[in-house]
């Protein structure tokens, strides 16, 4: 017997929902309603819950890796909603290499750290 999944959608919490919907929205996420006090988020067929519960110590440990092919162009999009001075909580650390990866550390309003690597070519 092989086990297999076909679906994954981990719940994310939000300790203000209606904000944590606008900025998963603003950093590019597209929203459907979910069911008993959720919001769906997707983005190129990768989604997730997002839950309108929140316990400070869950959400300060609670963190994604996202694999993408430009962290810059993310770390300019975060830039951008950081800036806008919208999303009080959200804090962003600069790119930085780790080993063969480059990595983006974005911390959404509700502490949940948004882990973004870039795979770098070897010797690059």
């Amino acid at each position: 017997m092989s086990l297999s999944i076909n679906n994954l959608k981990p719940y994310v919490p939000a300790k203000n929902f209606e904000l944590s919907k606008r900025f998963y929205q603003a950093l590019g996420f597209a929203m459907s309603d979910g069911w008993g006090g959720t919001a769906d988020f997707e983005l190129n067929g990768h989604a997730f819950r997002l839950q309108d519960y929140y316990v400070q110590d869950w959400a300060n440990n609670f963190m994604f890796v996202i694999g993408v092919n430009d962290v810059e162009a993310w770390h300019q999009r975060a830039l951008e909603l950081l800036n806008s001075n919208t999303f009080d909580g959200m804090r962003i650390k600069p790119p930085e290499p780790l080993e063969d990866w480059l990595v983006l550390h974005v911390t959404d309003p509700s502490g949940v750290l948004l882990v973004f690597v870039q795979a770098q070519s070897v010797g690059a």
